[in-house]
């Protein structure tokens, strides 16, 4: 072959190989990367917007105090916010977050334990809101990080503090994730609302289905991005894995009607958790839906887990 024949024939795979690690990287950056605002919610979401910013002006009313971690070192600096409860109680829920959201954007949830008689700890992750972090780890940093909120909870509150983790989208798998770990006695209880299983199947149903994009090569391409920048591949980022080591009750809720994290991934969950479990799809419930749908049902049935597993 002629060397004008070779360098043509080279260049179409060169110029494939090239636009596909520019659009991974792409991908990466939108995926990952922080932003510094919460993103309008989905259109179909908007009809509860009255409701959201009641609950959120209800936190801004409330004693509020901010509590920190790492305060002295910039890159590691974590907020949150501590809403006490009406009379002095040793029960406290730390509440995680959803993808690119933060603390306040979990203002009704914080409302309903209030009424419940829960402390209510709103940590803003790694990456989002009032908290450092160049990077969305997903959960899989913040596990640890929620480790050392407990510690706090527990530092400030009491070594009778009773805890119960709950967390919904995002935050669901970041709860899942904290199961597996070595956990402190006073946590009691975990509580996923439509948690994911694993980072890598996620992202790779994501893509097909909002992007008509296959998982190779752009998941393997993302996953050695974010292993370069975050120290870790995206399949070491599991619920499923964690949820094997689980010793905890847990109560999975999910919405039948999620097409964002699709409800095979909450019978997945499932079945790989140890320990006590239940689990409650909510008819009709779109992803992260399953409280604004009827708010009296979703506090009746986390009411009825709690009591069974946190009696007064």
């Amino acid at each position: 072959m002629k060397k004008k024949g070779l360098l043509a024939a080279l260049a179409t795979p060169v110029a494939l190989f090239t636009a596909t690690l520019v659009a991974s990287e792409k991908l990466y950056n939108f995926a990952f990367k922080r932003v510094d605002y919460v993103p309008e919610t989905s259109a179909d979401k908007q009809k509860y917007a009255d409701a959201y910013w009641a609950y959120v002006n209800w936190l801004h009313r409330q004693p509020v105090q901010k509590w920190q971690l790492n305060r002295d070192d910039a890159a590691n600096h974590l907020v949150a916010q501590y809403v006490p409860a009406k009379t002095t109680s040793h029960k406290t829920v730390i509440v995680s977050h959803g993808y690119k959201g933060d603390g306040e954007t979990m203002a009704n949830y914080a409302y309903m334990f209030h009424n419940m008689g829960y402390n209510v700890l709103l940590p803003d992750d790694r990456g989002h809101g009032k908290s450092a972090g160049k990077y969305i780890s997903f959960g899989w940093q913040d596990r640890r990080d929620y480790l050392e909120w407990i510690d706090q909870v527990i530092h400030k509150n009491g070594a009778n503090s009773e805890i119960v983790l709950f967390g919904v989208s995002m935050g669901g798998a970041t709860v899942e994730m904290m199961s597996g770990e070595d956990l402190p006695s006073q946590v009691k209880t975990i509580i996923a609302d439509c948690g994911y299983t694993s980072i890598e199947e996620e992202l790779a149903y994501l893509l097909k289905r909002q992007f008509h994009l296959p998982k190779f090569p752009f998941v393997p391409i993302v996953s050695f991005i974010n292993r370069h920048r975050m120290g870790y591949f995206l399949s070491d980022v599991s619920s499923v894995e964690q949820l094997r080591h689980n010793k905890l009750p847990i109560f999975f809720i999910h919405g039948e009607k999620d097409v964002y994290v699709p409800s095979w991934m909450l019978k997945k969950n499932y079945r790989a958790a140890n320990g006590p479990k239940m689990m409650w799809q909510v008819p009709d419930a779109t992803h992260a839906e399953s409280f604004w749908l009827n708010p009296a049902a979703y506090e009746k049935h986390v009411t009825a887990f709690l009591s069974r597993y946190m009696p007064k």
